[in-house]
């Protein structure tokens, strides 16, 4: 049986999952600063430190253990090209999906393998289609679209999303990415699945189902 495809991300009290982008930060440092606090809840945890080959030690708990639950249940990934460009700069050289990960886009490319199970396919013929080849990558374990939100966006609106969750961080960025800025509200219905606070942040799960 097929699994789930499903994202998880941070956002703010107001709604946004990534800073905007300002002439006036040209070397992108009030970007960062932004960034970091919204996903301040998962870099003390001990999954995170362990799967980016940090040290030992870190925090375990509820946090600790969502982070790992998403890592594991997850079979392949998905993701625009903007946020693949962004992370080629930033990954270290053993990326941290250790899935094959399918990149939308409109330029062919080859694979690109990494170390520790990460390969990189560039999919030039559209969302479903990149669906699809993860769906048969990941097998009976769950799909995770790793970002961006405009990609995001594109999967919930063509109705081929089947749950989410979000980490609610009580941060208040301004302006920046809204994740469901231009969702498509008539066709979309939510149903609880999870309400968990901790700490750091609030964790939400939904299901989706078509309106």
């Amino acid at each position: 049986m097929a699994g789930k495809v499903f994202f998880s991300v941070s956002m703010s009290l107001d709604g946004f999952v990534a800073p905007e982008e300002r002439m006036d930060d040209p070397d992108g440092r009030r970007w960062t600063a932004q960034w970091m606090e919204l996903q301040q809840w998962i870099f003390p945890l001990r999954f995170f430190r362990e799967n980016l080959k940090l040290g030992e030690g870190g925090e375990e708990g509820r946090d600790n253990d969502i982070a790992r639950e998403t890592f594991e249940r997850t079979g392949a990934s998905v993701m625009g090209k903007r946020m693949f460009d962004l992370g080629e700069q930033a990954w270290p050289e053993e990326a941290p999906f250790h899935t094959p990960v399918f990149v939308v886009t409109h330029e062919k490319r080859d694979p690109w393998e990494r170390p520790g199970g990460t390969t990189f396919h560039f999919v030039d013929d559209g969302i479903e289609a990149a669906l699809g080849q993860a769906r048969e990558a990941a097998g009976d374990r769950d799909v995770r679209l790793a970002g961006g939100g405009a990609t995001i966006l594109e999967y919930v609106n063509a109705g081929l999303i089947d749950e989410f969750s979000i980490a609610l961080a009580p941060v208040l960025l301004g302006s920046g990415i809204r994740l469901f800025e231009g969702v498509d509200a008539g066709r979309v219905a939510l149903e609880p699945v999870l309400a968990e606070p901790t700490r750091r942040v609030t964790h939400l799960t939904y299901a989706v189902r078509e309106r």
